[in-house]
């Protein structure tokens, strides 16, 4: 469908996509999607409350980890309308704009949730490597500091992707690959040059993403060569306990991004149903198993909550 620069600007439309060729079934769909979207809030939502109420859990891996809960219900809420709409009614269409302030919340979430994944490893590395000046270094003001630059970056670094799209023409079609909006998406619709876009996504990519990842794998080689000087073998297994959870994070977090961003640069003749596969795992992933990998592992976490319920039952 091709569409002339006059007939783009009459009706500023563009349309998502659920799953191609099985658009007879997305209702089904919207069951399970609404359901994981139920769990990632509700989740989240409680281990913000467990962490808010519980005087022992106001620690530094704590405050970092309900950073890392608001960010997450920030991404869900995001895709949440387009999401729905898109598998429960079947309505595709979105504004130009609408689109491009969910696309500038989506990558700004996502970077801001990089930020604080590289935090949370450099609390484990303090943590482990120089636990007697743990509360000496992370005190609640750099903290607190740490995630308002978090936020800040994500929010400068995202902010001129829509305004460098509102200048393009778009005439190569309507259609978008996904059940939100996301840049590389966008970016392919448009018929002017795209040479600025595409090398301010790259720098972006590797001023936050590239070097947030770089920093965690460097915390995380020291944090190794600290354990394994460890003489004790319960003492190496106790203390890299302490980063199975967020080890686990970086991981759902980290790889389907690159896979998807792997698939918009290079997977022009990859199937369609992979694409909706990561980039709905892309959704999903993070905000739904954090809660439960949190909840399950971290025992202070687990023991909290359990107090929380607990006195609960007793007043109903």
């Amino acid at each position: 469908m091709e569409l002339t620069n006059n007939s783009w600007f009459q009706s500023p439309t563009l349309l998502l996509t659920g799953i191609p060729g099985l658009e007879f079934v997305q209702i089904w769909i919207s069951i399970p999607l609404g359901f994981m979207y139920l769990i990632a809030l509700l989740g989240n939502c409680t281990i913000l409350f467990v962490i808010k109420t519980t005087s022992i859990l106001h620690e530094p891996q704590y405050l970092f980890l309900s950073m890392l809960v608001a960010t997450d219900m920030g991404l869900s809420l995001s895709t949440l309308p387009t999401v729905l709409k898109v598998f429960l009614l079947n309505h595709r269409e979105i504004e130009f704009h609408s689109c491009l302030a969910q696309m500038f919340f989506i990558h700004t979430f996502s970077s801001m949730e990089s930020a604080i994944l590289l935090a949370m490893a450099f609390d484990r590395f303090i943590a482990i490597c120089d636990p007697l000046h743990y509360t000496v270094v992370l005190t609640p003001t750099r903290i607190i500091g740490m995630g308002l630059i978090a936020m800040f970056r994500g929010v400068l670094l995202m902010m001129p992707l829509p305004i460098l799209l509102k200048r393009l023409p778009f005439c190569k079609g309507v259609i978008l690959s996904h059940c939100y909006c996301y840049h590389p998406d966008v970016m392919k619709l448009a018929c002017g040059s795209v040479r600025v876009n595409i090398i301010y996504g790259l720098c972006l990519v590797l001023c936050s993403f590239g070097i947030d990842s770089i920093f965690i794998v460097i915390s995380y080689i020291l944090i190794l060569k600290t354990v394994l000087g460890v003489a004790s073998g319960d003492g190496q297994l106790k203390a890299l306990n302490t980063c199975v959870s967020h080890i686990f994070t970086v991981f759902i977090f980290y790889v389907p991004l690159i896979v998807l961003a792997l698939i918009h640069r290079f997977g022009t003749f990859t199937s369609p149903l992979l694409h909706v596969a990561m980039a709905n795992l892309f959704l999903f992933l993070t905000p739904v198993l954090n809660p439960l990998v949190y909840s399950l592992k971290t025992k202070q976490i687990r023991s909290a909550m359990h107090k929380i319920f607990k006195s609960r039952a007793r007043f109903t």
